[in-house]
């Protein structure tokens, strides 16, 4: 987060962006409903309230969708978040990635599930390849990985 209002921080990668087409963002990666209850709404300054992990996502996703860059990279997206943010998150990510090229890095499975090509690295090296169906029949790294986290194990 940057310093200055929420408003400033959405529009942070496209300066000229509208109060409506701000909003719209924001509605877009699920944060409309937290910011319009601070205490100053868009305008709220964003050192002057506690923001939670998935809120600050949010509102990064908000920028990402208002700059709407032909290609995007994710680091870690959901990984500091608990499971109900990371719902919100991962609802806002999918829209945001439609119709753009995307490189996603996660150890969260759930991040890169509906990816078009998953790439499994170990010690540096793309151990496996294809899409999460794929990989899940291989019974390789990734497998084992989605079956730990299914189960609650973290990996």
């Amino acid at each position: 987060m940057f310093h200055g209002t929420v408003a400033d921080n959405i529009r942070y990668g496209r300066p000229d962006a509208t109060d409506a087409e701000v909003e719209a963002a924001a509605r877009e990666a699920n944060a409309h409903d937290f910011v319009d209850k601070l205490s100053d709404g868009y305008q709220t300054t964003v050192q002057q309230v506690s923001l939670s992990a998935g809120q600050r996502q949010r509102i990064s996703i908000a920028r990402a969708i208002l700059k709407d860059p032909k290609i995007l990279i994710l680091d870690e997206a959901t990984s500091q978040l608990d499971a109900q943010s990371e719902g919100a998150v991962q609802a806002a990510l999918d829209r945001l990635m439609k119709g753009r090229t995307v490189l996603v890095i996660a150890h969260r499975l759930s991040t890169i599930k509906n990816a078009n090509t998953i790439c499994v690295l170990d010690s540096g090296q793309i151990i496996e390849k294809g899409t999460h169906d794929e990989l899940m029949r291989m019974r390789g790294l990734y497998t084992l990985m989605a079956t730990r986290q299914m189960a609650g194990v973290r990996t």
